[in-house]
């Protein structure tokens, strides 16, 4: 025991100095990190865990600079050039992990992407997350959080969405050669409203567009908009089966919904499958 409190009396100032730096780094990261978050938030600067992180290795950096030679007597200098030299060797077994870093440092500054952005990469289409040291967590529409290295993102053609594109359905349909297209549309973005109104955007309003003529008829496509975190064939899928059971003045035998496409698309199939079908 006597031992121990000797110890601590001759330790006493090197004790009380690596406390207080060690309290004031704590202290430091917390409220530096929060005041980061919340600058990022509040302008132009893209806001992503990576440059919090950035702030926080510095703190710690600094604090252990200062404790290092009066506490542990050992020369930051000296420190510094071993950790350059074992560094080197390190790096090679860390390549790919330096690569996660400077991909995350290029998408961040060059702009390519930010978290909130919707993106396609690879087959994958979802809202950008967050973008950290080594990955970019992109959030798909079925509430899947897919991990993409920076790296990938940096050599792997990126497409950029307008959100409205992402969460658009297309539900093609033909009318008979005698229908009243204004009174049409206005019907089924009746129908649109009432039976879907829990799946569609409040943000982007469906609406109904004629493109061509047949021999069957007007042929035009329904247009809707899923709201975040509802699936593009469960909307379709809604306003597919609204339109279908409605006594519109529609040609069902010449454009029949049959099936939704992996985009969630509603595919129309030709009379004669229809008529197989029914």
């Amino acid at each position: 025991m006597e031992h121990v409190l000797f110890w601590l009396r001759s330790n006493s100032g090197k004790i009380i100095l690596f406390t207080i730096v060690l309290v004031l780094a704590i202290l430091c990261s917390h409220f530096l990190s929060k005041g980061l978050r919340k600058l990022l938030d509040h302008n132009k600067i893209p806001s992503a865990s990576i440059f919090v992180n950035i702030l926080r290795v510095l703190i710690w950096v600094i604090a252990l600079t200062i404790v290092l030679e009066p506490v542990f007597g050992v020369s930051p200098t000296s420190l510094f050039t071993a950790l350059g030299i074992g560094g080197l060797a390190i790096s090679l077994g860390l390549k790919d992990s330096i690569a996660n870093t400077i991909g995350g440092f290029t998408l961040m500054f060059s702009r390519v992407i930010q978290p909130g952005d919707t993106v396609r990469v690879s087959g994958i289409t979802g809202v950008v997350q967050d973008i950290n040291w080594r990955q970019t967590k992109v959030r798909e529409r079925n509430g899947n959080i897919m991990i993409i290295p920076n790296s990938v993102l940096n050599t792997t053609a990126l497409e950029k969405l307008d959100p409205g594109n992402e969460c658009m359905v297309t539900i093609p349909f033909t009318a008979k050669p005698d229908v009243d297209t204004a009174q049409l549309a206005h019907d089924l973005l009746k129908i649109v409203n009432t039976h879907a109104s829990k799946l569609i955007s409040k943000k982007y309003k469906p609406l109904v567009r004629y493109n061509g003529f047949t021999s069957d008829g007007v042929s035009g496509n329904i247009v809707a908009y899923a709201k975040r975190g509802v699936a593009l064939s469960a909307l379709s899928d809604e306003i597919a089966r609204a339109v279908h059971d409605s006594q519109l003045n529609l040609n069902f035998a010449a454009s029949s919904i049959v099936g939704i496409d992996e985009r969630g698309n509603i595919t129309a199939a030709d009379a004669a499958q229809h008529s197989n079908n029914n």
